[in-house]
């Protein structure tokens, strides 16, 4: 159907509203970054007095490193849940689907407390396994959640084609429907890094060690220490967007062909 002149210029009139909504407090954040603040000198200058400041490397540091293993971990497991529920068939996948269910309806609230305690009493507190195992727990069952959905409706004619020619069940996944599942798999990797890096409430409960802390961790007690001056914690909260800015950037159309793709399975 012919879209009119006037129906495509109100199209993009809506787009562009939409995006100013959407990018202007992110101007507005940078903009208050590269600022002046009294006599201390404005630009990028900013973002290396926050860096020392706020003693960023070593929380980026500690981020990127939880978030590695929380998504490498992460992306193992639930291919292999994922295609256990979703491809093969066996006795008590149905009650083990709706148990990875229900740790995606379980808010982290509900048990960082005994989860504190239960680490606690295994010594795993103030430790950096304290933040990664409860996110990559997490993780697994929203992941195994997309990708059993990804797989049921992956082409049964190949993976017939597959066993027929002598294929085991790993030969399947991994050279069969893990590569054109990549852009799925891309999305649940940009968005669990996201998670992982945005994680408040976990770092806060388990760890007290100054080394351990996470980027948004680190970003919340330097805003205590800089509660009048907004263009030191505007460069911070830069530097600790930056990366998953430049993840999304890097995988950007790999993410929507992801998102694309699973909007029209069933």
């Amino acid at each position: 159907m012919r879209v009119g002149r006037g129906e495509q210029t109100a199209n993009y009139l809506i787009l562009l509203a939409f995006a100013v909504v959407a990018v202007w407090p992110v101007l507005t954040i940078v903009g208050s970054a590269l600022g002046k603040d009294g006599d201390a000198p404005g630009g990028l200058a900013n973002f290396h007095r926050a860096w020392d400041a706020g003693h960023f490397a070593t929380y980026l540091r500690t981020s990127l490193l939880v978030s590695a293993i929380v998504v490498v971990v992460a992306t193992l497991l639930s291919i292999a849940s994922g295609y256990a529920l979703g491809a093969l068939r066996f006795r008590g996948s149905t009650p083990l689907f709706y148990l990875f269910l229900l740790g995606i309806m379980m808010p982290a609230e509900a048990i960082v407390v005994p989860l504190y305690f239960d680490l606690r009493s295994v010594g795993l507190t103030d430790t950096l396994w304290a933040v990664v195992l409860p996110q990559i727990a997490q993780t697994v069952a929203f992941r195994t959640f997309w990708l059993r959905a990804y797989f049921r409706t992956s082409s049964r004619s190949m993976v017939e084609a597959a066993r027929l020619d002598g294929a085991s069940s790993w030969t399947i996944l991994w050279r069969v429907l893990v590569p054109p599942a990549r852009p799925a798999i891309t999305t649940l990797v940009v968005l669990t890094f996201m998670w992982t890096w945005n994680e408040f409430l976990i770092p806060l409960v388990m760890v007290t060690d100054d080394s351990l802390r996470t980027a948004p961790l680190g970003l919340a007690f330097f805003q205590g220490q800089y509660t009048q001056g907004f263009t030191l914690l505007a460069a911070g909260a830069v530097l600790v967007a930056l990366p998953v800015v430049l993840l999304y950037l890097f995988l950007q159309r790999h993410f929507i062909a992801g998102m694309l793709e699973g909007a029209v399975r069933e």
